[in-house]
């Protein structure tokens, strides 16, 4: 019994040799073919991606600034005198009585001087002025 087993054994280890052969030949032959999918696949997403984002409007950012409300009192011996009330005063002065426009006006300087009750402008580093407080 030996000896059929033996030869057996030899007839089948050439053909057990072909066929794992022939099955790694045709797991290549698979896995190439599965890889070559995956890569059109991947060209193709990668172009609609390229066409989504051309079609796609730009993001725009905004960058929001923080609005600060600014209100300066001086309280002096009784007396209460608004900073936006006397640059009001001096925008009216350079419109209305010195007759320019609103749009000439650049820079406006404030001197207080409560002890004098009065108030200094100077416009556009130029005209010079005074206002009661």
């Amino acid at each position: 019994m030996r000896k059929s087993t033996k030869a057996t054994a030899k007839t089948t280890a050439p053909q057990t040799a072909e066929t794992v052969a022939k099955t790694v030949e045709k797991a290549v032959k698979a896995a190439e073919k599965t890889t070559k999918a995956v890569v059109e696949k991947a060209e193709e997403v990668k172009e609609a991606v390229k066409e989504t984002a051309a079609k796609a409007p730009a993001k725009k950012t905004t960058t929001r600034k923080a609005t600060v409300t600014e209100t300066v009192y001086l309280q002096y011996l009784g007396k209460e005198i608004n900073k936006d009330d006397l640059v009001k005063q001096v925008k009216e002065i350079w419109t209305k009585e010195l007759k320019n426009k609103a749009g000439d006006l650049k820079s406006i300087t404030l001197y207080l001087k409560p002890e004098e009750n009065m108030a200094y402008y100077v416009i556009n580093d130029d005209v010079t002025g005074s206002i009661a407080l």
